[in-house]
């Protein structure tokens, strides 16, 4: 049995991703500050070949407790995205840069297997390209972005003989017991929902966008994908590649043609088409689910009653961190 580490396992993804490694057959540890969700978050698969450490991924003690004997590490953890970044820029780079070469470091000197690391599809910055493939530049706008730079490249130098690989995910959207209510699919899905009305910014903006099963099936995968097919390289990864006024038009047709969008004016309007043909080519990986079934997902878990307080703290990043940073 493989044992897996999987840093932010508590967030939104992990949430999805845990589960799915201990169906597979993994041991898996779970290392997260449960700022978001509850810690009762994986009880029904306690006894289960699952062992939770709530820690910061700053608690150098604890990263090397949760990385000792693991065979591979999924690292999620970290401030995530830009408006979350921007409220402490010292803070994202603490703990999404210094913290995550401690723990690289750490899996060297343990003899991690591999290291899986969650990048971003913001490292290539605005493109005028119709299609951003894996060889074009970098250009990093934000703190964040620029953190995810710092990693993929001191991970492809510094893995040593560890396999590393990094990947490039487009937004994620879709339904998860660690809900996040402000991701485009989600935020336009729940407006629909509860507020009767969707608020569209612009519109024109082509945004990537990837299905939460999706990218937790991409990862368990890569725990064991063949080394040689993976190591030291960066891969995207992404489901569609729509307009906002397009996927505001499939939540009308998903919660009801009745429901009206508004238009607003936005200067947030980056534009770009992530291309997934390389992880296709290489690795065979094509996803299975659209932003539809995204749709359908957080339409039905509002309506049923899953996510039982919408506007609570705890679906927003960046109200949390804001609390948190005030407290």
């Amino acid at each position: 049995m493989k044992t897996v580490l999987v840093t932010g396992g508590a967030g939104y993804v992990g949430a999805i991703l845990v589960p799915k490694l201990l169906k597979k057959g993994y041991a898996v540890r779970v290392l997260d500050l449960f700022m978001y969700a509850p810690l009762d978050l994986f009880k029904e698969y306690e006894g289960k070949n699952l062992t939770v450490i709530q820690a910061d991924l700053r608690d150098k003690a604890a990263v090397k407790k949760a990385v000792a004997g693991c065979d591979a590490i999924i690292h999620l953890a970290g401030v995530s995205n830009d408006p979350s970044s921007d409220l402490d820029p010292d803070l994202t780079r603490k703990v999404n840069v210094d913290a995550t070469i401690y723990m690289i470091e750490e899996a060297k000197a343990q003899k991690v297997e591999r290291f899986i690391n969650a990048s971003s599809s913001s490292v290539y910055g605005i493109k005028e390209e119709p299609n951003v493939t894996e060889e074009l530049s970098l250009e990093p706008l934000t703190v964040y972005s620029e953190s995810k730079v710092l990693i993929e490249k001191y991970l492809r130098s510094h893995r040593g003989s560890m396999t590393a690989v990094s990947i490039r995910s487009a937004t994620v959207c879709g339904y998860s017991p660690r809900m996040r209510l402000d991701l485009t699919v989600n935020i336009l899905t729940h407006h629909a929902v509860k507020k009767g009305a969707i608020r569209v910014f612009g519109g024109s903006q082509k945004r990537p966008n990837i299905h939460i099963e999706d990218i937790t099936d991409l990862y368990s995968q890569l725990v064991e994908t063949p080394a040689a097919l993976i190591d030291g390289k960066e891969y995207n990864a992404c489901g569609a590649n729509q307009t906002v006024m397009q996927i505001a038009e499939q939540v009308q047709q998903k919660v009801g043609a009745e429901i009206p969008i508004s238009i607003e004016s936005t200067n947030d309007l980056r534009s770009y088409h992530i291309s997934g043909e390389k992880i296709r080519r290489e690795l065979g990986y094509v996803p299975k689910k659209t932003i539809a079934d995204a749709i359908a997902d957080v339409s039905n878990a509002l309506s049923d009653q899953k996510i039982a307080n919408p506007e609570d703290d705890c679906h927003y990043n960046v109200r949390t961190m804001k609390r948190l940073l005030e407290a």
